[in-house]
């Protein structure tokens, strides 16, 4: 058996006083509850290294994510397409469009991202990766576990009897009729890959599919609930432990959540509790070899006039306008200059028995489904959030029935079918599944 190696790497990536938060569409950052960090591993011993990561941002678009990619890859001594950069989408957090950036404050409009604190991040994730290599430590086994999280997600899209959304249910939702609707198509599971050295686990990284946030808005920096459990969680096992939002575009804990503070440690025990059973769950397999593939695809734009150019050009150069629309059209036009160049989408196969797909944007939970259906012989394991460019990839089916994601969508209908294709491909579904 080839000796295979892992090492883990984390660094602080809190913003500074008065940075913007969630692209400047909420109050900047007035203080912290708790930081925000930039965790990692690296995979050693099969061909090129593989480097999945994971930011407690809220998102990295375009050239943002690949100028981050690239950066791990050459800590890593691999190349951008081995590593797998992910966001675990805190809204108290920074969100990172450098293009979109350069065009906020070529129209004057209010600041999005502050593009040296952007590369101080990128260098200190890179050079703590760097610093992690030489003590890479062995592992034998792989584990797989899983647990189903109890009153956390629900659907944030409710529909009425004319099959067009009835209400969003957002994160914090007030309204006792929202709340009081069924938690609608979701993935209770939280799933677990673990590295281990015998008996000895060296990591653990954690898959789940929701919006991470219990409140925000008020400018005191968070992880957030899911954040606060992995941590909750590594302090228990002194274990080392990365969290992957799955597709959640469409998932939020709205229907257990009023927005309270004192909400947030209960949501964060309902994800450490599934950690813990999943961990508990956990079974071992030898690793012999991995398989890491890669499908390049493009997701094409909206071809509605609100999302073209012209009117984006026009609405961020409205000094009228709220902040939140003009970084919104900046972003609009940030992935019209990029949306030839193609989109990463990445599995890590454990000998056709455990998948691992990394998907862009903000899918919703229908990929993740589709995905455990294309392979119901296997464990898979789904993590969203990746390069953030198209922002929500819904359904086709979903621009049809109205409701919030559809209305910020940056890439048209046709992106479930090429989302959907490559999926297969990575995961081997032919003959396996639906």
């Amino acid at each position: 058996m080839p000796p295979f190696h892992i090492a883990t790497f984390a660094c602080d990536v809190t913003p500074p006083e008065d940075h913007p938060l969630c692209g400047g569409w909420i109050t900047p950052v007035r203080g912290v509850d708790d930081p925000l960090k930039a965790l990692g591993v690296v995979l050693l011993g099969a061909g090129k290294p593989v480097v999945l990561c994971a930011v407690d941002w809220t998102g990295v678009r375009n050239e943002a994510f690949r100028v981050w990619r690239a950066a791990l890859a050459d800590a890593a001594h691999t190349t951008p397409e081995y590593v797998s950069l992910h966001c675990v989408h805190p809204h108290n957090a920074p969100f990172a469009d450098l293009e979109a950036e350069r065009l906020i404050a070529a129209a004057k409009a209010p600041k999005s991202l502050d593009l040296k604190y952007f590369d101080e991040c990128v260098k200190k994730s890179a050079d703590a990766l760097k610093s992690a290599l030489p003590k890479a430590v062995r592992f034998t086994h792989i584990g797989v576990g899983a647990a189903e999280v109890k009153d956390v997600a629900s659907n944030r899209r409710v529909l009425g009897d004319d099959g067009k959304v009835k209400f969003t249910r957002t994160s914090a939702t007030k309204s006792k009729e929202a709340r009081d609707a069924p938690a609608g198509l979701i993935d209770p599971k939280l799933r677990t890959l673990s590295f281990w050295d015998g008996e000895k686990a060296r990591a653990a990284l954690h898959f789940y599919a929701c919006h991470p946030m219990s409140y925000y808005g008020d400018g005191r920096v968070s992880a957030d609930f899911c954040g606060l459990a992995r941590q909750k969680f590594q302090d228990e096992t002194s274990v080392f432990q990365v969290y992957f939002n799955g597709c959640g575009g469409n998932i939020t804990a709205g229907k257990y959540n009023d927005g309270s503070k004192e909400n947030r440690p209960v949501l964060r025990d309902r994800i450490y509790t599934a950690m813990a059973a999943a961990w508990k769950d956990t079974k071992r397999h030898g690793v012999k070899e991995w398989d890491w593939r890669l499908e390049a695809i493009k997701l094409p734009a909206r071809k509605e006039p609100s999302f073209g150019a012209d009117e984006s050009i026009n609405a961020l150069n409205d000094e009228k306008a709220t902040a939140a629309k003009r970084n919104n059209a900046a972003y609009q036009l940030a992935w019209l200059k990029r949306k030839d160049t193609p989109i990463e989408v990445n599995c890590l196969d454990f000998g056709g028995k455990v998948l691992n797909l990394f998907l862009p944007g903000e899918a919703f939970i229908e990929y993740q489904l589709a995905a455990a259906k294309m392979r119901p012989d296997a464990v898979v394991n789904v993590a969203s959030y990746g390069d953030d460019g198209p922002g929500y990839i819904p359904t086709a089916k979903a621009y049809l029935e109205g409701g919030y994601e559809p209305t910020v969508a940056l890439a048209g209908p046709d992106s479930e079918e090429i989302l959907m294709a490559a999926m297969r491909k990575l995961l081997k579904a032919e003959g396996k599944g639906k």
